[in-house]
């Protein structure tokens, strides 16, 4: 008995919710924000050219000062190695190689 009783209360409260809610919004003083009004096609041209004049202007002086973002973060650009700096490059690795492999194989 306890249970039917408790699940008709529970069923009860959800219909009675579910009426409350779709009443209507219960902010009645209507504290959304007022719909902005329209730009024009020549409020967004003088709006886009004043951007661009204001980021031209801080990039000029970046550049001046040479603060520019990334000025010095590029790598420098290295000249192509000759055939002979490859082979020593290549000999030097392959025989500290060969002394790390001969140092693992002993310590072993």
């Amino acid at each position: 008995m306890k249970k039917i009783v408790l699940t008709a209360g529970i069923l009860a409260a959800q219909l009675l919710a579910v009426s409350a809610f779709a009443a209507g919004e219960v902010d009645e003083a209507q504290s959304k924000a007022a719909a902005s009004t329209p730009v024009t096609a020549q409020e967004k041209q003088d709006a886009r050219a004043a951007r661009k004049a204001t980021g031209a202007a801080v990039a000029k002086s970046e550049k001046a000062t040479g603060e520019a973002a990334g000025a010095d973060d590029s790598a420098a650009h290295s000249k192509k190695a000759t055939t002979a700096e490859k082979k020593a490059a290549r000999a030097k690795r392959k025989a500290a190689g060969a002394a790390a492999a001969k140092e693992q194989q002993n310590g072993q």
